[in-house]
């Protein structure tokens, strides 16, 4: 990694710096917590770290949290996993989420797009009283302080008021998206016992209605646990034997009755993608989501009641929690329920459009498709509200960010951020005061004690070594569900280091404070001594046109030898001749190093990812290496199980 210093593609100009909330956070910091004055972002990130108990107080007294019951102190038990929040503390993350109600009544919370993308607000009025309606028949319902209550819902205003009127009575929310199948949804649930399922009879994606029917009856027969299940009838039908209608649960003008629970009582439970094994259920807190989120969207994403908000998301993925999350800064946010690319690529542009979102997030691959067909986002849509393009899911590749700032605008903030559904939120990427190099995420984020760390602990910097977050976050998991001695928590990220979270990630701090992701650590490619992220390798050979998607696996061999195929799977109407071997050859030779180079290239009929669309690196591996496919992956975390078995077939003709 060199040190030289690059040409920012982008810099904020001194009025947005000034304007910008994190600027005027470090100020009042200083004045009233010891933060400080000088420095910038840098040292204001210095502070946060090193004074971790002070940082955080002033967090929660710059957006006025409210604590119904004071705190003792910020940190009591400091030691990882098991660090302990705000003792004493009670509150409700619901009652924060709905605030903007007692000033803004009439105006959106939220919008609610479809695949017509014609906009429907949902006041914030309009949203408090729902709430407010669906808490207290909870509670007749017999729903109580950390009962689970479960979604399997699309990205509509409904999964919104169903997670805060749970999170109101303090349950426990969980939800899946409707496309995943009954099996998968199991895997999640079962785990949990919810005693309350909200759930629609079906979807509509890509033009076409999908029916959920037979599912739900599954559902419904296989979660011996609920008392009630709540019907939402997107597609019109009549509700099910012995199913509740929603519009009966929320027609009352009833006004919400806030639970006040200790800072770490569970809000809601996340899962991993659980490729391998049954997923991890991630519990994380009312408390530690409300100050974390705060911080990130407030200081980070800069958002605020002018704003609004837009993430492309599902309910089965975090960042449909992070965007509800948008409500605590006040901001409105957007719920878009539909394809990603219907009716054409262009789709999400236009939504950003027609709801005059000001943060519009989406991911890399959507980013990398819309310039692979030559979509023309600055041209032909009025982007003009858009303040800041934030992209996650995978790093966006350096022809991503020239994408963007060639075809949306030139001035415009490109925010590539990178966390983990095991924090629900960010590691490292937006701060609104920072240039933005190409390829790079600006900074690591307030409060996070991010580092780069080599095998024996040692810090690096302009080195790539795994990422390591060397202090607790409020947002890291209180346990695991079904976890009782904690067990599968500690080894999921603290038997690498022990006190020290591992995520398994490749990455870069540079000597400037920006990082740089290069995929995950237990898919490295390790030829020679010399590792390199699986992203690295894609960004190269993606760029060439007639490849749609690659993944690419490195297998160390009993006789001591390194295996290392590049599956491609190729644009209609391309064929993989020896000229298209010798450009993906030449092109990694000359991009990334001549140790890279696969020692096959072989076309697939697809590459499987997992339900929330990260591409399977380490099961297809297992798989190489001659795990049977029960053993190797969850069939039910797939979108696809029919491709493993070419990789399987492979497996078993290799051996």
């Amino acid at each position: 990694m060199s040190t030289v210093n690059p040409q920012p593609l982008w810099q904020p100009d001194p009025q947005r710096i000034a304007r910008a909330q994190v600027t005027r956070f470090q100020a009042w910091a200083a004045e009233h917590h010891g933060a400080p004055a000088e420095g910038g972002y840098e040292a204001l990130h210095r502070w946060s770290v090193d004074e971790l108990e002070e940082f955080w107080a002033a967090v929660t007294q710059w957006f006025h949290v409210r604590f119904s019951t004071p705190y003792a102190r910020v940190l009591g038990e400091r030691s990882m996993p098991g660090a302990e929040w705000f003792p004493g503390a009670t509150l409700n993350y619901a009652e924060h989420a709905l605030r903007a109600a007692a000033t803004r009544a009439d105006e959106p919370a939220l919008l609610y797009v479809d695949e017509t993308h014609e906009p429907r607000p949902v006041t914030w009025s309009e949203l408090r009283r729902q709430v407010g309606s669906l808490a207290a028949e909870l509670r007749v319902l017999g729903v109580r302080p950390g009962d689970r209550v479960s979604g399997y819902l699309p990205n509509i205003p409904e999964a919104v008021v169903a997670l805060l009127a749970t999170a109101a009575v303090g349950a426990v929310w969980t939800s899946c998206a409707p496309d995943f199948g009954a099996r998968s949804v199991l895997d999640r649930f079962q785990q949990v016992e919810p005693v309350v399922l909200f759930t629609v009879d079906g979807y509509r994606y890509g033009g076409k209605e999908h029916d959920r029917r037979e599912t739900v009856a599954e559902l419904r027969g296989e979660l011996p646990s609920l008392r009630a299940v709540v019907h939402i009838p997107l597609l019109g039908t009549e509700a099910p034997e012995g199913a509740l209608e929603w519009s009966a649960l929320t027609n009352a003008d009833t006004e919400p009755v806030f639970e006040q629970v200790p800072f770490a009582h569970p809000l809601w439970v996340l899962y991993s993608s659980g490729t391998t094994g049954l997923p991890k259920a991630i519990v994380q807190s009312q408390g530690g989501i409300l100050v974390e989120h705060l911080k990130q969207l407030g200081l980070h994403c800069d958002l605020g009641p002018e704003d609004r908000f837009f993430w492309y998301t599902s309910t089965g993925w975090m960042m449909w929690n992070f965007l509800v999350s948008g409500l605590l800064t006040g901001t409105t946010v957007v719920l878009y329920d539909g394809s990603p690319g219907y009716p054409d690529t262009g789709a999400q542009w236009r939504v950003a459009e027609r709801t005059g979102a000001t943060l519009y997030g989406t991911s890399a691959a959507y980013v990398m498709a819309c310039r692979k067909a030559d979509v023309h986002p600055g041209r032909d849509f009025d982007l003009s509200a858009v303040r800041c393009v934030a992209t996650t899911g995978s790093p966006l590749p350096p022809d991503g960010f020239r994408w963007l700032h060639d075809e949306v605008r030139e001035d415009l903030w490109i925010a590539s951020v990178s966390g983990g559904t095991d924090v629900c939120s960010c590691f490292a990427g937006a701060v609104p005061t920072l240039p933005v190099y190409i390829g790079e995420l600006q900074a690591a984020g307030l409060g996070t004690d991010l580092q780069s760390w080599d095998p024996s602990g040692a810090p690096l910097t302009d080195e790539v070594g795994e990422l390591v977050v060397a202090n607790p976050m409020p947002s890291m998991p209180i346990h695991f569900w079904n976890d009782p001695d904690g067990s599968r928590y500690h080894d999921s990220y603290f038997d690498t280091y022990p006190g020290v979270w591992r995520h398994g990630d490749w990455i870069t701090i540079t000597s400037r404070g920006s990082v740089v992701i290069h995929g995950r650590s237990d898919s490295t490619l390790n030829r020679q001594g010399v590792r390199m992220g699986s992203a690295d390798i894609y960004e190269a050979v993606e760029r060439l046109p007639e490849i749609r998607e690659t993944l690419v696996i490195g297998i160390e061999q009993p006789d001591g030898g390194y295996w290392m195929p590049l599956f491609v799977h190729l644009v209609p109407g391309a064929v993989l001749d020896q000229a298209l071997l010798d450009r993906i050859k030449r092109t990694i030779r000359e991009n990334l190093s001549p140790r890279h180079i696969p020692d096959e290239v072989i076309e697939v009929p697809g590459i499987p990812h997992t339900l929330t669309g990260k591409r399977i690196e380490v099961p297809v591996k297992r798989l190489l290496q001659g795990t049977p496919l029960d053993k190797a992956v969850n069939p039910g975390s797939i979108d696809n199980l029919d491709l493993l078995h070419f990789y399987e077939d492979l497996a078993r003709k290799r051996a």
